[in-house]
């Protein structure tokens, strides 16, 4: 397992489409675990996107910590297909350092993707893990917060 660079605004990369991943195999797997030591050792972050990692694929890995249920979640070509009420929340992202934003997001999403196994998973989530999941998922489709975002904020001056 390593630690993969992660890349920040302004790197075409985050912008493009990433492509469903065709096999569930040990290149995938070693991807997703690579993609959650990088997450875990951001400190900050909770949700990684393949593309930050510099790989244009559908894959995401959450783990909400002590604000979830416990479980890390590496999800494989994820498709919110439900939606249901809204909710303004302070986003930042690791790609978007020293930024915050008001984003308008579901307040709830269903999700069905694969999981690391290639088991298709349906996940039912709500408040901050709905949140978590439509930000990842934008990233696939090259999306970035501050493109959704109502106001944009100095991290820095937040924290004050």
């Amino acid at each position: 397992m390593a630690q993969r660079q992660i890349r920040e605004v302004g790197d075409d990369l985050l912008r493009k489409k990433s492509r469903e991943v065709e096999v569930v195999d040990d290149k995938i797997r070693q991807l997703l675990d690579d993609m959650y030591d990088t997450l875990k050792a951001s400190n900050d972050g909770i949700g990684l996107a393949a593309p930050q990692v510099g790989v244009l694929k559908r894959v995401i890995v959450i783990d909400l910590g002590e604000e979830g249920d416990g479980k890390v979640y590496k999800l494989i070509n994820p498709v919110i297909t439900k939606r249901k009420g809204e909710q303004v929340c302070r986003e930042g992202c690791l790609s978007v350092p020293g930024l915050l934003g008001d984003v308008v997001r579901p307040k709830e999403v269903t999700v069905e993707a694969l999981d690391e196994n290639g088991k298709k998973v349906v996940i039912k989530a709500k408040d901050l893990f709905a949140i978590c999941l439509s930000h990842e998922i934008d990233h696939l489709d090259g999306i970035l917060f501050i493109d959704k975002a109502t106001e944009i904020f100095d991290a820095d001056a937040e924290e004050e």
